[in-house]
């Protein structure tokens, strides 16, 4: 993913695009030139058959340098063609043929005492390494490379050291070193002015935040990092920025986007021959027609993937193609070969430790266990995701992030305060200088001085009993002040103990709801906007297959938040055991049944409960379609009319004069839309051009929403969730969300 950041090490050579090929080539041709010019000039002349022509002449010219080194027994210049040729072969993915030329070229420079470039071959060994996944030994060889920069006092090389360090950490999923290893690095890169060592170390703090789910930040530093690699023409450094920018827009469900990156940074990356970089795009690609439920195109671009992964070795590359393989299987239904690849990935995964890959294998197969009736090894499967994904997210890692970010602005201010403070030193000795020489007109305004030292005394008098009294009203605050510390330090901790356990029961109310995978297989044209107002949530939705017929629906269950996440449970249960328990089918039939069980449980308490839920619940056979509903509509959007079915005024729960629901039955035409939904969306306050300070606004309303969805009828379904979720927080603006939403949409 970051193998660009072995280039940060190499000679100036490296880096001279303006070569003169003519003359450097006469340089070699001539004998009566010193071996060392000669030397000079194959070495530019191999890097640039490597760098700028990409040709296999680069070997032969490298040989050439070689051949002659050892004639001349010139053993730095050997070690510099074997060098090259290293990383010719790295960059050609051909891994062992690297270790052989690198591992030669380290004890050449060993028995020569160069240690600046013993640390460079340290560094590259070490890079191989961790294309191949063994992270124990890239470790060793960068902590290596790192002792010997110190030692020297190479900043570029203790840099770059640093940033390499991080990337293992990264890979690790152990962010709160990562960020801080990457900070670190920026930083020196900045002292020194080297922008190819900036561009990496901020590229590398934009995969942090977006390994984190932070976006904002991490386009930022992404773009930031672009910016300087194109500024400097650094191609590997821009292709690789342009996939990370692409993944975020894949995750945002940006697809164009998204696409548009990858294709771009493929491109370049084909250009300058990286193949592992043209395997992480073909995989990437596969992941955005995955997701766009073109599961042909998917499994063939991760195929061609894993085929070029598996001929490099890398086996970080191929247990990231064995995931996402078996994603598209699992999608697909086919829970036995997804189980195989899934497997196939977690083994990897773990050997190799990389976490980003074992949360993905195991989140898998936990869905294809549950899928399969492997119910232990789903459990198995669903406890490693968990605890895998908690130590990716930890607090720890993501408040070392913000910590980081903060010592890293604080200290580039505190270096700029500093400047500024000698300045002003300066100046203020070029004033004291110039008071000297006036010293003697100055002479006659002592007595000035005298008679208002007098003054001064007898008012310091005055400020010496306000300073006794306000010293005693200063210990009365403090004591107070401690006080309230304490009882803050003791609130906080409750507070944290409080919201520990709600998230802890988000994870518990998350368990509840259907999967997206099971949600594709059963309505693969559909999309679910799911918004709760805080961590949990009263909305839920709810799906079941059984007897041929596919059940869905959109719940609200009274309050949000905790009261209504508690309650949720409660009628989720209700819903499941109106189905699987008394084998009930139709909706209104499924209805009473749910009402009877939450308001029995509801009796239990010896208070009298009154909340409940309101339901939109469908079911689809073929192209029969029945609906029932408690307060909730189901409105179908046929040839450009909203066709509106009102539900039963009754919610589920106790009702002054409760009445059986009502099945509606629809015989449905292709392209119909159905819309099932709870009254968060209408019922948000929001709108343009609010007083300032004003706290409430309008509601959305109805009428609005249903308009909304008839202007986006062109649009997939998943593009009608995007740009509903986009209406609602255009509308929302700065004010709070008032409660939690949930809309189901499915096309015919």
């Amino acid at each position: 993913m970051k193998k660009f950041i072995l280039l940060l090490l190499l000679q100036p050579l490296l880096l001279n695009a303006q070569i003169n090929m003519d003359s450097l080539w006469g340089v070699w041709n001539d004998s009566s030139l010193p071996d060392s010019s000669r030397l000079k000039a194959m070495y530019a002349i191999s890097w640039d058959g490597y760098l700028f022509t990409q040709s296999d002449s680069a070997f032969y010219f490298a040989q050439m340098q070689y051949d002659l080194a050892k004639e001349k027994k010139q053993k730095k210049y050997m070690a510099m063609a074997l060098n090259t040729q290293g990383v010719s072969y790295y960059f050609q993915s051909d891994y062992a043929k690297a270790i052989d030329c690198y591992t030669k070229s380290l004890r050449i420079r060993e028995e020569t005492g160069d240690k600046k470039n013993i640390a460079a071959s340290l560094t590259n060994l070490g890079s191989v390494y961790r294309e191949q996944g063994d992270f124990a030994k890239t470790i060793d060889y960068y902590t290596k490379s790192l002792k010997i920069n110190i030692e020297i006092g190479d900043k570029k090389g203790i840099a770059t050291s640093i940033n390499n360090i991080g990337t293992i950490y990264d890979e690790q999923g152990d962010y709160a070193r990562a960020i801080e290893y990457y900070t670190k690095s920026l930083k020196n890169y900045e002292e020194i002015g080297y922008k190819k060592g900036i561009a990496s170390a901020l590229n590398n703090i934009g995969s942090i935040y977006n390994e984190q789910g932070d976006f904002e930040n991490a386009l930022y530093y992404y773009t930031k990092s672009l910016e300087i690699d194109e500024e400097i023409g650094k191609k590997m450094g821009i292709a690789s920025t342009l996939n990370n920018i692409g993944i975020i827009y894949s995750d945002k469900m940006e697809f164009t986007k998204a696409l548009d990156y990858f294709t771009k940074g493929m491109q370049i990356d084909k250009e300058i021959g990286d193949k592992q970089g043209v395997a992480i795009f073909l995989n990437n690609i596969g992941n955005v027609y995955r997701e766009q439920g073109d599961f042909t195109r998917a499994i063939e671009y991760n195929t061609e993937s894993l085929k070029i992964q598996e001929e490099i070795g890398d086996k970080k590359g191929i247990a990231t193609s064995f995931n996402s393989i078996g994603i598209i299987y699992s999608d697909q239904g086919n829970y036995v070969k997804a189980i195989d690849y899934s497997l196939r990935a977690l083994k990897i995964a773990q050997e190799i430790g990389v976490a980003i890959e074992i949360k993905s294998a195991s989140n898998n197969l936990w869905a294809s266990y549950k899928q399969t009736g492997n119910f232990k090894g789903a459990l198995a499967m669903h406890e490693l995701y968990i605890q895998t994904k908690e130590n990716i997210e930890s607090d720890e890692n993501q408040k070392e992030v913000i910590r980081q970010e903060y010592k890293y602005n604080y200290e580039k201010q505190a270096i700029a305060d500093s400047t500024k403070t000698a300045e002003e030193a300066k100046v203020k000795n070029a004033l004291l200088t110039a008071e000297k020489l006036k010293n003697k007109q100055q002479q006659q305004q002592a007595y000035f001085l005298y008679g208002g030292l007098a003054l001064a005394i007898l008012f310091g008098g005055f400020i010496f009993n306000r300073f006794r009294v306000t010293s005693k009203q200063k210990g009365i605050i403090e004591s107070q002040k401690y006080k309230v510390d304490e009882a803050y330090n003791k609130l906080e901790e409750k507070n944290k103990e409080v919201m520990d356990s709600i998230t802890y029961a988000k994870r518990i109310q998350s368990a509840i709801l259907p999967t997206n995978k099971i949600v594709k297989e059963f309505l693969p044209e559909s999309f679910i906007l799911y918004k709760p107002k805080d961590i949990v949530a009263g909305d839920f939705y709810w799906m079941e297959q059984k007897g041929g017929k596919i059940l869905f629906a959109a719940c609200d269950c009274t309050g949000h938040g905790v009261p209504g996440a508690m309650v949720s449970v409660i009628c989720n249960n209700g819903l499941n055991r109106s189905v699987r328990e008394y084998g009930l089918l139709d909706p209104s039939k499924i209805l009473d049944k749910t009402r009877e069980i939450v308001i029995a449980e509801f009796e239990k308490s010896e208070n009298e409960v009154k909340d409940g839920m309101d339901i939109a619940l469908c079911t689809l056979e073929e192209n029969t379609l029945k609906y029932a509903g408690a307060n909730n509509p189901l409105w179908i959007i046929r040839n450009g009319e909203v066709l509106e079915t009102k539900a039963n005024k009754q919610p589920i729960g106790k009702f002054d004069k409760q009445l059986p629901y009502t099945t509606h039955t629809f015989e449905l035409n292709k392209g119909d839309s159905i819309y099932i939904f709870s009254d968060g969306f209408v019922d948000q306050f929001g709108g343009e051009n609010l007083p300032e300070g004003r706290k409430g606004g309008k509601k959305f309303k109805s009428k609005p929403f249903k308009n909304l969805l008839l202007s986006i009828q062109e649009k997939t379904m998943e593009e009608q969730r995007v740009l509903i979720d986009e209406a609602f927080e255009a509308w929302r603006g700065s004010l709070d969300q008032i409660d939690d939403v949930c809309i189901i949409g499915m096309r015919v």
